[in-house]
């Protein structure tokens, strides 16, 4: 008999799992590689994106329609004021809403000029949304950006053309949705069939501009 046939069942199972671990040895240390490899241009990407969005949110509309910077701005990430957030929640304890993030935008000089807020929200229709809202030092809400929604096609979807457009250059400092027309900068048109959306993100900023005069009561200079 051949040698392979002599080969005991035990012998076997040995060399099977030396080869299992050998390529299993071999492709982790692949993917470790690739993932170094890939880190630093995912992270580089990763803040870039947040900077643009960051920045989004303080641009202005020309007569177009169409956003631009008027302000060279940098950011910094800061730790969540756990006292803000707590008095926020005391002040709205219906909304279902948090602070997220939070960045100083500064100018060239290192002058800071306002906030951006990050909010997340669990009202609406089709559960979490977040966004961020750019506020200045003298409580003008510059403007809002969408991150995350998952609201209904054609109906909530449609929240970044119908209702960021409404929190641009305003001062609130809190907002109500209507339904038959807005007749001031405190008042928010909803989205067509889609009351719940617009009411979500209407709170949210709320929540947002009230965690901003916190920061404010609390020292912030």
């Amino acid at each position: 008999m051949s040698k392979e046939k002599n080969q005991s069942p035990v012998a076997g199972i040995v060399k099977d799992t030396l080869i299992i671990f050998a390529i299993t040895l071999v492709a982790g240390l692949v993917l470790g590689f690739v993932y170094e490899l890939t880190k630093e241009p995912i992270e580089i990407q990763k803040m870039q994106k947040q900077a643009d969005a960051c920045a989004e949110v303080f641009k202005e509309a020309d007569e177009s329609g169409n956003l631009k910077e008027v302000l060279p701005l940098h950011f910094e990430e800061v730790e969540v004021n756990g006292l803000a957030q707590n008095a926020v929640a005391k002040e709205y304890p219906d909304i279902k809403a948090s602070v997220t993030e939070v960045y100083e935008a500064r100018t060239e000089d290192d002058k800071l000029y306002g906030y951006v807020i990050a909010v997340e929200t669990k009202e609406g229709y089709g559960g979490v949304l977040r966004f961020y809202m750019g506020i200045t030092m003298d409580g003008i809400l510059k403007g809002i950006s969408i991150l995350e929604i998952h609201e209904t096609p054609g109906l909530g979807m449609r929240a970044p053309e119908v209702l960021v457009p409404q929190f641009r250059n305003v001062t609130g400092p809190e907002f109500t949705v209507t339904k038959s027309g807005k007749t001031n900068d405190t008042e928010i048109d909803a989205i067509t069939s889609a009351t719940i959306t617009s009411k979500a993100v209407t709170r949210g900023v709320n929540y947002g501009m009230k965690y901003f005069e916190e920061l404010k009561e609390g020292g912030i200079q």
